[in-house]
């Protein structure tokens, strides 16, 4: 045994011994396994095809409904675009968003499509990362209509969380107000953020899993997208004062994606975190051999997964360690 692999056992050793430090490289060591990563683009991808449109059909029907109140038009664009803190000013400047032409029918139907396809690619992918993570066998999974059926439910639920939102990031920008007006709507943000997360995570995970499984997950991550907004505001605040003038739109661009990408890998680590808790599956070992009873769980339930047929079986078998050598 070389010296580094030394180290590395020594570091193993302790973390399987000790709860937290378990934990924590159990989640991660199984993010690897279910390669979640990829999962998380794939949703980050169809989020940053919804922005948009969604921005075109709100600033749409501000203009059919409020044509003679620009000012309230302007407040509610502002807090819209506020949700999306690295590139909000870019969205709500001069050539943004707030630009384009108010009240046009045409504009509101090429949003609505453009929505209605980015929206229902983020339920999809959203949806076979929940059954991936999981390792909910293709077999029971659920069918194509009731994912439609759960898809639906899933863009009412974006809606609603849209116009809240939208009200409530207007009325937390920290820095403007007193005091215990900040923290109050800080406080009515994160409960909003969690209860979303909570009725989002029902629809989008296979209903085999029960509710009280995904609870833990959900508040984790509604509180990640509350510090993530804010650590936002904070960032383009005092960092990226002058980001227009050097980078322009390009910038925002990657500003965005990368905004999206983070809050779906936070989304998924979230319903990982359920995973590990529910279903004890750490301690994981760093190196190996030996494997861990969790490593084995996890191992095989990654290769059960991948039954599609009802008449189709799938066994795994592990061989002791000193048979390999």
């Amino acid at each position: 045994m070389n010296p580094l692999e030394r180290i590395v056992r020594r570091v193993d050793r302790f973390q399987q011994r000790h709860t937290v430090p378990s934990f924590v490289f159990g989640v991660v060591k199984k993010f690897g396994d279910d390669s979640a990563g990829t999962l998380a683009a794939l949703i980050a991808y169809y989020g940053f095809l919804s922005v948009f449109p969604l921005l075109l059909v709100l600033t749409t029907l501000l203009g059919l409904f409020f044509a003679h109140d620009t000012a309230l038009q302007k407040r509610i664009i502002d807090s819209a675009v506020g949700q999306f803190p690295i590139v909000g000013k870019q969205l709500s400047g001069p050539h943004g968003v707030s630009s384009l032409r108010a009240g046009s029918v045409f504009g509101l139907v090429i949003g609505l499509l453009g929505l209605l396809w980015g929206s229902l690619g983020v339920s999809q992918a959203a949806q076979r990362a929940m059954a991936e993570v999981w390792n909910v066998p293709g077999v029971i999974r659920p069918g194509f209509l009731p994912r439609l059926g759960r898809s639906a439910e899933f863009l009412v639920l974006l809606a609603f969380d849209v116009v809240l939102t939208t009200f409530l990031v207007g009325q937390a920008t920290i820095g403007h107000g007193p005091l215990w007006s900040q923290v109050l709507a800080v406080a009515v943000s994160l409960a909003a953020n969690m209860l979303f997360y909570v009725i989002g995570f029902r629809i989008l995970t296979p209903k085999s899993i029960k509710i009280n499984c995904l609870v833990p997950g959900a508040l984790l991550a509604g509180l990640g997208w509350t510090v993530l907004q804010y650590a936002g505001t904070l960032l383009v605040g005092h960092t990226l004062r002058h980001a227009n003038e050097t980078y322009g739109y390009f910038g925002s661009v990657i500003g965005l994606i990368s905004f999206l990408y983070l809050a779906a890998e936070l989304t998924v680590y979230a319903a990982e975190v359920n995973v590990v808790r529910e279903r004890r599956l750490y301690p994981r070992s760093i190196v190996q051999p030996p494997l861990t009873a969790a490593d084995q769980a996890v191992l095989s339930a990654v290769a059960e997964q991948g039954a599609r047929r009802p008449e189709q079986r799938v066994r795994v078998e592990f061989t002791p360690p000193q048979q390999l050598e």
